[in-house]
This record gives C-alpha cells, structure tokens and sequence, in this order.
C-alpha cells in the first residue's frame, strides 16, 4: 500500500528537498509540478540503489529549478 504527499518548494529549495525525499529511503516516486499544476518532472526511485545513480536525476532537478520559481513535489510513499 502507498499513500501521496505533497509539498511546496521554491527554485533553489528544490533540490535540496528532492535530496532529503531520496535518503529517507520509503519514497516510490518523486514528480514536479509547476505552480500551474503541470507535472515538468516524475521520476520512480527503486529500493536499493545508490546514490551515484542519483545524480543525473538531480541534475535534472536543478536544470528545472533554475527556469521554475514556485513549485510542488508529490511523492508517493511505501506505507
């Protein structure tokens, strides 16, 4: 079973948040979505992997943080 969050995050906070969200460990997936409501982003996190393979999603995460100002993670979670 699963159950969703969400939460609001500004350009520079997002990747610090998308971070915190990975290392918790009890995420499933991460999306992004604008102020607007439009998903830009959605990525599944798999159980186990290591943080090198991270990297390029949080690349991307910052690419997008730098061109959106406030937005919304939703994240789904292992209950």
């Amino acid at each position: 079973m699963s159950f969703k969050e969400t939460f609001s995050a500004h350009g520079e906070n997002l990747v610090k948040k998308v971070k915190e969200l990975i290392e918790e460990g009890n995420v499933r997936k991460i999306s992004i979505a604008d102020k607007d409501g439009k998903e830009i982003m959605s990525f599944p996190l798999t159980i186990g992997v290591v943080g090198v393979v991270f990297a390029p999603i949080l690349a991307a995460v910052g690419a997008a943080a730098a061109l959106i100002g406030d937005c919304s993670i939703t994240v789904e979670r292992e209950a």
